[in-house]
């Protein structure tokens, strides 16, 4: 597979912090309830208690055994909470904590069709706040901004009036693989550790127990997952799929990658004892690290 190539004038609108995308088709869930802070507290990775109406993060849902179930945003407004996924994810995160609220006086409810979300990328978040461009939600380190569905029409104008260009899913993909942010259904399965994709930085191992917590913490007493997620160039293109080996010996896969120059930039899973190098495609083409393994 080739590497993905964005058109040159969304690149150069991301590259100059002007752009903006549409990610409406993102699964919405409302989260509710006198009992909604503790609940998810108890389940989710990030600390819950410190959002602020406003506020997003980036959090994990683990199975018992430390898995990804699902990786998403979780928004805080002033109704209460908001579960932000990628709808290309394998389960809905709205019928993964279903199955938790047992008594709890918490109310779940899909808010899809009901809200539009729209991400505002790098320095155009200076944008955010101004006259008819207020939102409900801001994530830090997501990119998120979700105004209500009604006034949808007008946050994207607005944003088209304030100079920000539309960028499609491509440009979107590449920007995310040139910076190196694992996507899951892409990068990794419901298979797969935090610390094998480097989303250890979602969890919060101060704030008490989540679901999947003993076994974080296993993971990280044994010192490494057997595999790891690198962030790697190439002088040439290379694209998903391609096998990783070291010393000629297979050692893992490129899961996606992006036109960057003449070469590319990518993603790839390999054995743990092999991550640190030297790496290269089954047909010769050398990868080399994009920043270090800590």
């Amino acid at each position: 597979m080739d590497p993905l190539d964005a058109p040159r004038e969304e690149l150069e609108a991301v590259e100059a912090g002007r752009a903006f995308a549409d990610l409406s088709d993102y699964r919405k869930v409302r989260v509710n309830g006198a009992d909604a802070q503790g609940w998810l507290n108890d389940l989710v990775t990030c600390d819950v208690a410190a959002l602020t109406p406003g506020s997003a993060h980036r959090s994990l849902l683990l199975s018992p055994t430390g898995r990804i179930l699902a990786d998403f945003g979780l928004g805080c407004d002033d109704e209460g909470y908001l579960l932000l996924q990628p709808a290309d994810q394998p389960d809905h995160i709205g019928l993964l904590l279903s199955r938790y609220v047992l008594s709890s006086a918490v109310d779940l409810r899909d808010a899809t069709n009901e809200l539009a979300l729209f991400a505002v990328l790098g320095t155009a978040r200076e944008l955010v706040g101004r006259p008819g461009l207020t939102p409900s939600v801001v994530g830090s380190g997501v990119d998120l901004v979700m105004p209500v569905g009604r006034t949808a029409w007008r946050i994207e104008d607005g944003l088209v009036r304030h100079d920000l260009v539309e960028v499609g899913e491509v440009t979107l993909e590449v920007r995310r693989i040139r910076a190196g942010i694992p996507r899951m259904s892409v990068d990794f399965g419901q298979d797969a550790l935090p610390a094998e994709v480097g989303l250890d930085w979602t969890i919060d191992t101060a704030k008490g127990c989540f679901l999947g917590q003993e076994s974080v913490a296993k993971v990280r007493n044994l010192g490494h997952p057997p595999r790891v997620l690198r962030h790697l160039r190439a002088d040439a293109p290379v694209g998903a799929g391609a096998t990783v080996v070291a010393g000629g010996t297979p050692v893992g896969e490129v899961t996606s990658a992006a036109v960057d120059g003449t070469g590319a930039v990518a993603l790839a899973m390999v054995a743990w004892a092999s991550a640190a190098g030297p790496l290269r495609t089954a047909d010769g083409i050398d990868l080399g690290a994009v920043g270090s393994m800590d």
